[in-house]
């Protein structure tokens, strides 16, 4: 297959094509087998449908894809390939394994952020049972698990990390982004508001860096990772979580919940007893 280099999508062509007469042409006709390959899979879409998006006709998409299936396979390689050089991108030299765990993830948040139809072209590749999926696992989904994991074990053995179960983690970490923007449409209705604008999506990314950054910091660990996953923050900057509130309200009113109680008790010895600041100069002279 020729390959053609454009800004928006990388095009694999069927094998012959000396060239390309209209790479346009060919860039429309993959952005809706996109759309209608994610939303009705590689059965129920219609050729005739894709090339009227498109604003072609069947017989172009022929001569650039040679069939359906070739459209579909064609539709996931231009969406992997990016997928490749984002998120199974090596991590920027000088993070600390913590910083590259984090790294990767928001580099895989982004990539979902910018292709909201890949969660469900894998959703349908994955039920269907299908060859394209098994390639997929191979090439993209274990690199991907590998980065995550290797990363999150060397934080532990650094003590960026507590212990923990490093296969979770990782489960957790891509279930939690997958299935946002895949239940994204159904949950904008849900609840009333659009999950996919960029101030909700934020409100996502910021939740979510929350929550895996209190699951793997240790319990005394003095800073964190941000969503960027490269600056560190700073344990006074850090919200208190609720089951660190209370130590830490006692151990700052310690002293005046003591002089509290021997009050109250020097109150119920003498009944008739007034507080100290509250006597006269001539009794405490006495």
């Amino acid at each position: 297959m020729r390959v053609l280099n454009e800004s928006a999508h990388e095009i694999k062509m069927p094998r012959g094509r000396r060239k390309v007469e209209d790479p346009a042409t060919a860039r429309r006709i993959l952005a809706a087998a996109e759309q209608h390959f994610a939303a009705q899979g590689l059965a129920g879409a219609r050729t005739e449908e894709i090339a009227t998006a498109a604003n072609a006709n069947k017989a172009m998409l022929y001569y650039y894809f040679g069939s359906k299936r070739r459209l579909h396979r064609a539709v996931l390689d231009n969406l992997l390939r990016q997928f490749r050089a984002k998120v199974l991108a090596l991590p920027k030299p000088g993070l600390s394994p913590g910083q590259q765990f984090f790294q990767h993830v928001d580099n895989y948040f982004d990539f979902l952020a910018t292709h909201p139809n890949y969660p469900r072209l894998l959703q349908r590749e994955a039920m269907g049972g299908s060859r394209n999926f098994d390639w997929m696992i191979h090439e993209h989904f274990r690199p991907l698990h590998k980065l995550l994991a290797r990363a999150l074990e060397n934080g532990v053995a650094a003590g960026e990390f507590r212990k923990i179960d490093v296969d979770q983690l990782v489960l957790i970490a891509l279930g939690m982004t997958t299935s946002y923007f895949a239940a994204a449409p159904l949950w904008s209705k849900a609840v009333g508001h659009n999950l996919l604008t960029p101030q909700a999506i934020a409100a996502r990314k910021r939740a979510m860096f929350d929550f895996l950054h209190h699951g793997v910091a240790r319990a005394n660990s003095a800073r964190g990772t941000s969503a960027s996953g490269v600056t560190a923050r700073r344990s006074a900057a850090r919200k208190p979580s609720t089951h660190e509130r209370p130590v830490r309200r006692a151990t700052v009113h310690s002293g005046v919940a003591h002089v509290h109680k021997r009050a109250a008790r020097a109150g119920a010895k003498s009944p008739g007893a007034k507080p100290p600041e509250a006597r006269s100069p001539e009794s405490r002279s006495r």
